[in-house]
């Protein structure tokens, strides 16, 4: 039975790093642009870089943090990645222009790309593998809750207290996983996986090849959400439905909270089809809902959507990364499947933003919600039929 077991020291204690990692993100996310406004006289899309480089920095660290994990292990690079986290995150005090500031948030996305790549990895690598498309529900609740909490948290802070303040909070937050980090115990056969092996360099040394098409969907179904993300309070300002928006991503991750656990437990039973499908059509359906609400019932009705959606989509589509690959390639193929995640979700809404003017805001959305559909239709040309014709195979057997 020990075998089966869930609830480990090692997935804990990564559940809880990841969050940190992920609320200290959103937290800057949704505050950093009005700190380099002030600060510095940035206008718009300087403030936009700045929040975004942070996403360049994480997507850049995730080419390094996958091979690092199959060369010297997860702890230590957890242990990097968490160090380089709370040394960046102290070194905003010292932002003195903003050049500086652009390169610490770069900097600072690098830490947090090192350290999530080695929580997904360590997780894959613990969890028991008739366990592990709930076990990574689980684990990817930590990041929804991070991910509603950063900007309540950003928000309140920024409204009351001097930046100084919020830094030194997002410093601590850092400091507490880096602990966490000293005291994760990986098995040493795990930990030793693939460290043996040379192999000559080649692309399939940075990515893992399997989670490729998996991937490739992830990125469109990224793009979706990213533009959620980055245009919510933009549309809700100009639909005069702010009160609403500001529950927005409460809604989102309760469904999300309350969802999860059965989904992963059915990827686990049933595979990949039966949670991505519908995942996908919910997802659709709460853009299209998005882009019609006028009234705030309309704009949660989005947000339960889109939590049943996307939010769903994300840890089945993380679960069917590592599944495909090999055991001693499961760090690779948490890395690539972040590496389309992180793209599509911070560069997807400069590619949106320059449509923005031509068909506005709700418009944005409707076009979101046919990518998702032809996410939709590249899933199953890519996995979906695949799939279904092994559990057909194995029917009949």
């Amino acid at each position: 039975m020990q075998k089966h077991q869930l609830w480990t020291r090692d997935f804990i204690f990564s559940s809880l790093i990841n969050f940190f990692l992920i609320i200290v993100m959103y937290l800057l996310m949704v505050t950093i642009g009005p700190f380099a406004a002030d600060r510095f006289g940035a206008d718009a899309g300087t403030a936009g870089l700045v929040s975004g480089s942070y996403i360049i920095g994480a997507l850049m660290a995730r080419f390094v943090a996958g091979p690092l994990v199959e060369k010297i292990g997860n702890k230590k690079v957890l242990l990097a990645g968490t160090l380089l986290y709370v040394i960046a995150g102290a070194t905003y005090f010292l932002a003195f222009n903003l050049p500086l500031l652009l390169f610490i948030r770069f900097i600072h996305g690098m830490g947090m790309g090192v350290g999530s790549t080695a929580t997904g990895s360590i997780v894959a690598r613990v969890l028991p593998p008739d366990r592990r498309g709930e076990g990574i529900g689980y684990y990817s609740l930590s990041g929804v809750l991070g991910a509603a909490l950063g900007p309540f948290l950003g928000i309140l802070l920024a409204e009351h207290l001097p930046f100084t303040v919020l830094f030194l909070f997002c410093t601590v937050l850092a400091l507490l996983s880096f602990l966490l980090a000293l005291l994760i115990k990986v098995d040493g056969d795990l930990e030793n996986i693939g460290q043996g092996e040379k192999e000559p360099f080649s692309i399939w040394s940075v990515v893992e090849k399997n989670a490729l098409p998996i991937g490739l969907v992830t990125l469109f179904i990224a793009i979706g959400y990213g533009g959620v993300l980055s245009f919510i309070m933009f549309y809700a300002e100009e639909m005069e439905l702010v009160t609403a928006s500001s529950f927005f991503f409460l809604v989102y991750a309760i469904t999300v909270l309350l969802s999860r656990p059965f989904t992963g437990k059915l990827l686990d039973l049933k595979g990949g089809n039966i949670v991505i499908v519908p995942a996908l059509l919910f997802f659709a359906g709460g853009l299209f809902l998005l882009s019609e609400s006028v009234t705030g019932s309309m704009l949660l009705g989005a947000g339960v959507l889109i939590g049943l959606g996307f939010g769903n989509f994300q840890s089945s589509a993380q679960a069917i990364s590592v599944k495909v690959a090999e055991p001693h390639r499961m760090g690779l193929a948490t890395s690539t499947f972040f590496i389309f995640l992180d793209f599509g979700v911070g560069f997807g809404p400069y590619l949106l933003g320059s449509l923005v003017p031509i068909v506005g805001y709700s418009g944005i959305y409707k076009l979101l919600a046919a990518i998702v559909l032809f996410a939709l239709v590249l899933y199953l040309i890519v996995h979906g039929m695949k799939e279904h014709r092994e559990k057909k195979t194995e029917a009949c057997q």
